[in-house]
């Protein structure tokens, strides 16, 4: 049986590296607890309709409603379409107005004359104020997004202003923040969240328009910009940047409804980093989802969602059906009060949104983490393919200079990425690679089987999830800063992180045994096996098996990372609600109920004597839980500790489900060798 060597310097180097891994997780982990301020936000006009739908006075919904643990209110900027509605300034066309007259129903005399002079055009447009700091407001957001010739004054005592647009368009234009509003949901006790959109042709001056109606109001907490561009781009993002700045505004990065990453704005992220970073993730039910979730299913959603996400602003949607026994109002009254309490619960403090410090590992750290992975590399290499310990070190100094100096010089992003990437593709290998040549000098005769396995199975899944979780730790360490936190920057290769570690243990898989032989038989190389493989004779059977193979290969890479390729059963759903319920973190069904188990099915083949193909095949099984696990912290928006206690609970639960397996097929065993002994004449 031939020995594979683990050379001991690269093995120093590699605990280096975990060394300095786990003292940038440190780090990362207070940097992490230090922001759990999560911000409850609702619409204004939410709350609007929820009291006229109810028939409520709005003052006193408004204090039920931050009662229940609403900090913060978000104002839309205010359109033609929706002043109308409240009655603060009335729009027509002109061919309405021109039918009244036609018709005799435009009875004042002023709009008479309009006529009779022909200043009233069919194709324009009539604007009619009330209020006149409203009716000024409008003046001057319609002047803004059309032009000052497109908007003439008619009448400066009866507020008629005519516009040239289309009216069916333009009343539904954003015309700009309304001050009124905002005004009043900062009097009532709440933040505001402003929601300004970008103009055609930004002007410095609807730059600064904005922030002159926001300079009035005290409570302002931050900008969630509507629209596909952050206010000002694309060349006055810094004339934005710096009014935020002087209002000590955060910038609200909207989660994609795949959740990953955000709602692509031009310029917004720019903005952010440029912010010194004080930006947060929003996270907000899809319309046409929540309605489909009960409401303690929503609850549960918005605790997972901050728990393992980064989000620090809540962005929560009415309720449009009350609940059996209950007003509207009651209903989401509870929903908000239900979300502000489990949150509160979990360990989150409730008001303005938390930020991240502007946190970035240390260069000397990161290098060390680098040569950490390079040493990792070489030494797989030495297992796969013994060489000479000269060409090992001259192949890790190579590389060692090659991945550290941009670091040192404090710069590589991409070779950050690559040491991840690296990171999480050959350290499960290992882990797996090392169980394996344990399995090979490990004396199967005169252990009591069942108790053996499952020993043997506990303990030898507990080592090896230990050796993947050092490279999840170089993962966690490595991307580690306030981008990743942020989503800014993500982790790139998450297909590759589950596909290539199944071909290299293959790889190591056949350097120590023949897939296709007994063990008795001589020795063949890799390329051998290959080729014998190649031309091992087709049947039926074997292109059905391949054919299941297949499809579990499809759906195992397609339900990675963020996909929509690959739907979830319900039943799958509801168990991750309740394994999110019951757990601190709910492991992975990759780990817990497929690769742990096949682990230690892999200890029952060796026991058992099962044919060398099936134990291969539950080795390629079990590494899946083991890439799984390291890529588990790839995730970088996770909490670090989240992602570790993840880690754990699958093992835990891996355990579990491995000992049930174990004992299941030893059952199946007993009930075939009792069937296969019933006399002929019961059959």
């Amino acid at each position: 049986m031939k020995q594979f060597t683990y050379n001991r310097i690269l093995v120093a180097l590699i605990a280096i590296g975990l060394v300095a891994a786990l003292s940038i997780v440190w780090q990362r982990h207070k940097v992490e607890e230090n922001n759990t301020t999560v911000e409850m936000v609702m619409e204004y006009e939410d709350v609007l309709e929820l009291a006229q739908l109810e028939g409520a006075p709005i003052d006193a919904l408004m204090q039920r409603i931050k009662d229940a643990g609403i900090t913060s209110l978000a104002v839309y900027e205010t359109t033609l379409e929706k002043l109308n509605k409240s009655g603060k300034v009335t729009s027509l066309s002109g061919a309405q107005l021109l039918q009244q007259y036609h018709t005799g129903m435009l009875s004042d005399i002023v709009w008479r004359n309009l006529v009779e002079t022909g200043r009233i055009k069919a194709e324009d447009v009539y604007v009619i104020g009330r209020d006149p700091q409203v009716f000024a407001e409008v003046k001057e957001d319609l002047s803004k997004r059309l032009s000052p010739e497109r908007v003439t004054l008619l009448d400066s005592q009866k507020q008629i202003l005519s516009v040239k647009a289309n009216y069916e368009k333009v009343i539904k234009w954003n015309l700009g923040l309304p001050t009124d509003e905002m005004r009043y949901v900062a009097s009532q006790g709440f933040w505001v969240v402003a929601r300004p959109s970008n103009y055609s042709k930004v002007q410095e001056s609807d730059v600064l328009g904005v922030f002159d109606r926001l300079a009035g109001i005290d409570k302002v907490s931050s900008l969630m910009f509507t629209g596909d561009e952050a206010l000002g781009y694309p060349d006055l993002l810094p004339v934005t940047l710096k009014k935020v700045k002087e209002k000590q505004l955060t910038l609200d990065l909207i989660e994609h409804p795949l959740q990953l990453q955000f709602f692509k704005q031009e310029g917004l992220v720019p903005m952010a980093v440029a912010n010194d970073y004080k930006a947060a993730r929003v996270y907000v039910i899809p319309k046409d989802e929540q309605p489909k979730l009960k409401q303690a299913e929503a609850v549960q959603r918005w605790i997972v969602t901050d728990q393992e996400r980064n989000i620090r602003v809540n962005l929560l949607r009415k309720y449009d059906k009350a609940e059996p026994g209950k007003t509207l109002i009651e209903t989401n009254l509870e929903y908000v009060a239900d979300v502000r309490d489990g949150l509160i619960n979990s360990g989150f403090t409730i008001g303005r949104a938390g930020t991240y410090q502007p946190y970035f590992p240390n260069k000397f750290l990161l290098a060390i983490i680098a040569l950490g992975a390079v040493a990792a590399g070489v030494l797989f290499l030495t297992l796969v393919r013994p060489f000479s310990p000269k060409y090992q070190y001259g192949l890790l100094l190579l590389l060692g200079l090659i991945f550290t100096f941009p670091l040192v010089k404090g710069s590589g992003d991409v070779v950050r990425q690559a040491v991840a990437l690296f990171s999480a593709i050959i350290f499960p290998v290992l882990a797996m690679t090392w169980q394996i040549d344990r399995w090979r000098g490990m004396t199967i005769q005169g252990r009591k089987p069942l108790i053996g396995i499952i020993r043997d199975g506990i303990g030898g899944l507990i080592i090896t999830v230990i050796l993947s979780m050092i490279g999840g730790m170089y993962v966690a360490a490595v991307l580690g800063d306030v981008r990743f936190f942020l989503e800014m920057e993500i982790f790139r290769g998450v297909k590759l992180t589950f596909v290539a570690p199944l071909l290299l243990i293959t790889v190591v898989y056949l350097t120590r045994y023949n897939l296709l032989a007994t063990e008795q038989e001589n020795r063949k190389d890799v390329w051998q096996q290959v080729v014998k493989l190649l031309n091992y004779p087709v049947q039926i059977k074997t292109l059905v098996i391949f054919a299941l193979v297949a499809l579990a290969g499809w759906v195992f890479v397609g339900r990675s990372g963020h996909t929509a390729g690959v739907p979830v059963p319900d039943i799958e759903l509801k168990m991750r609600a309740f394994l999110e319920r019951v757990m601190f973190a709910r492991p992975r069904e990759k780990e817990f109920m497929i690769g742990h188990p096949a682990f230690f099915l892999a200890v029952m083949a060796l026991y058992r004597q099962w044919p060398r193909v099936v134990h291969y095949t539950l080795v390629v099984v079990a590494t899946i839980a083991q890439g799984s696990l390291v890529e588990t912290f790839a995730h970088i928006r996770t909490p670090v500790f989240m992602s570790f206690v993840r880690g754990i609970d699958g093992m835990v639960a891996g355990i579990g489900m491995g000992i049930l397996a174990v004992i299941g097929v030893q059952l199946l065993c007993y009930l075939s060798v009792v069937l296969g002994r019933r006399p002929t004449e019961n059959e």
